[in-house]
């Protein structure tokens, strides 16, 4: 027998994780979609501050139900909900350690031996993982050579695997393709007739252009519908760690049953809010990255590649009979890239203006070179 006794299905995988390498080996690190500009002097005083008040607390266990922090995400959320529409209340919004930790919580609340999750491929790589480490049978179905969904053959296959969880990331990963509010209106009612959950997975929503709108505007009509959020890409908060979630209060509460105890830190919480408290200033870097986003789609189309239309901090291009040559080409003139998604396409995080003009220089080299 061998050691350690693993779950047979956990025998010989590796575990996830991009790339990581110092600044010396790739000084311009464009792989994990963070968000390029931190917090500014006076937010990081904030969260000194607070943290040094947490620090105080720390012989106490935090607030396990984080009821000011979720007060706090409900007043941010409400910015998003329709017009006419009752605003967000702390009791439908729920955060742990990344929408990660999130995502995971859901499918050990609602998934589960016997259970199914389903999404459309290509879609985020860490969906089946969690599925897998739920116990949870999974389903990926596919999306359009556009990566956009095919709303009747989602349907169907909603309809034939009767799924408990449906994860939607919009705007997906990798792709980079928000969903419009008939697709999940759609899938929340087809999903609906088997007795599961919608997760809307909005990682990136704060990143979606002009007159894309966010789920959460759907949420009065479908009770059925999670939508998810995270602190690590708009508020530069990767290191953070804090994703939440926006529900019917009825599954906020079942989370709570598989959540472990004082999940949340004292630290964690009070960082969060610090954050919280200088929202325009954080967000008025989105309003940057979204216009380098879309310079940057219309320069690698000009250079003659596909490019799929991107709401996030990133963009898909491609195609390329060998991608693993590109990146390796990109990394070794100091740019790292994520080599993900389907054959052939690479991504690429948005970064300062410098950091773009870095990888242009470097993308074109390699192109020529491979001429």
């Amino acid at each position: 027998m061998s050691f350690p006794p693993i779950r047979p299905e956990l025998a010989g995988i590796e575990p996830y994780g991009a790339p990581q390498l110092s600044t010396d080996a790739a000084p311009v690190q464009l792989n994990v979609n963070e968000n390029p500009y931190g917090p500014s002097p006076a937010c990081i005083a904030d969260i000194a501050t607070a943290v040094a008040e947490a620090a105080a607390t720390l012989n106490r266990y935090p607030d396990r139900e984080f009821v000011e922090l979720r007060t706090a995400l409900a007043a941010y959320l409400s910015r998003d909900v329709g017009a006419g529409q009752r605003p967000i209340v702390a009791e439908q919004v729920w955060a742990a350690n990344g929408s990660n930790e999130v995502m995971l919580q859901l499918l050990q609340a609602f998934g589960g031996p016997g259970r199914r999750a389903i999404s459309f491929a290509p879609t985020y790589s860490m969906y089946p993982e969690y599925a897998r480490d739920s116990m949870t049978g999974w389903v990926a179905g596919r999306r359009e050579s556009d990566f956009s969904l095919d709303l009747d053959v989602a349907r169907e296959t909603v309809l034939r695997e009767r799924p408990s969880v449906v994860l939607l990331p919009s705007p997906n990963n990798p792709t980079g393709t928000a969903l419009p509010p008939e697709a999940v209106a759609v899938l929340c009612e087809a999903t609906a007739s088997v007795d599961g959950l919608v997760v809307v997975d909005e990682a990136y929503g704060e990143f979606r252009r002009a007159g894309v709108p966010s789920a959460v505007e759907l949420l009065p009509r479908y009770r059925n519908l999670v939508v998810t959020r995270t602190m690590s890409k708009a508020f530069a908060g990767a290191g953070l760690r804090l994703g939440y979630l926006a529900a019917d209060p009825a599954v906020c509460d079942a989370i709570r049953v598989v959540r472990l105890p004082y999940h949340l830190s004292a630290v964690t919480q009070a960082t969060a809010l610090a954050a919280l408290r200088h929202a325009p200033e954080l967000l008025g870097r989105v309003d940057e990255l979204r216009a380098e986003r879309d310079e940057l789609v219309d320069w690698l189309r000009e250079q003659g590649l596909e490019v799929a239309d991107s709401d996030a901090n990133f963009v898909l291009f491609g195609r390329y009979a060998d991608r693993h040559a590109v990146w390796q080409g990109l990394l070794d003139a100091g740019v790292l890239i994520r080599e993900t998604g389907p054959d052939g396409w690479l991504r690429v995080s948005v970064g300062t203006p410098t950091e773009t003009k870095a990888f242009k220089a470097a993308l074109v080299e390699v192109n020529g070179e491979r001429a």
